[in-house]
């Protein structure tokens, strides 16, 4: 995987720049404030939950209830990280807690084969073969690639946020690269 294809990822926006005075309207209650903060950050917390989740369906809900989490807990943000990192962490606890919530009724509703995949995933992944070939990834080997390589998180934040030991967090991102090279070797014309 080639620095420029990693760069077109993560690769810095306008949005980066903290816009100071409307978070700090925002967390005095200011709706406007909050709604201009949702429209800036709501694409990159979209990305990364889409990344998490592989499903266009589950990101849309994951933004939005990272955003409803976020605006309920703005008074306790205390500006001492950034607010792109405050919300990437409420997205990714958002994803997390709702992945745990279907595995109960996926097994209670599951068919013994699983659940089919669905056309409809496929066709809505990101243009990017790098991206198609992120969310075709096992989820335990996508959320740690995700996490560490796509999002800065060490090792150790990404195996909390995880639950997973940190062995496993590098191992599963051993995997992922060596399944992202696999992935991408194969659809080279």
């Amino acid at each position: 995987m080639g620095s420029l294809q990693r760069q077109s990822i993560a690769e810095p926006s306008a949005c980066d720049e903290e816009p100071v005075s409307l978070i700090g309207a925002a967390v005095a209650g200011d709706l406007v404030a909050f709604e201009a903060l949702y429209r800036r950050f709501a694409p990159r917390i979209h990305g990364l939950c889409l990344r998490l989740t592989g499903q266009r369906e589950s990101a849309e809900d994951c933004t939005q209830e990272t955003f409803v989490a976020a605006w309920r807990a703005l008074a306790r943000f205390e500006q001492r990280s950034r607010f792109s990192t405050w919300l990437q962490r409420i997205a990714i606890r958002t994803v997390l807690a709702r992945r745990r919530g279907l595995r109960v009724v996926r097994e209670l509703s599951e068919p013994a084969g699983g659940l089919p995949e669905t056309a409809d995933a496929a066709s809505e992944a990101p243009p990017l073969d790098l991206e198609r070939a992120i969310l075709r990834l096992p989820e335990g080997a996508r959320h740690v690639l995700v996490l560490v390589a796509l999002y800065g998180y060490s090792h150790a934040q990404a195996a909390e946020m995880l639950g997973l030991a940190e062995g496993t967090c590098k191992a599963q991102l051993h995997r992922a690269r060596a399944l992202l090279s696999a992935a991408l070797d194969l659809e080279d014309p």
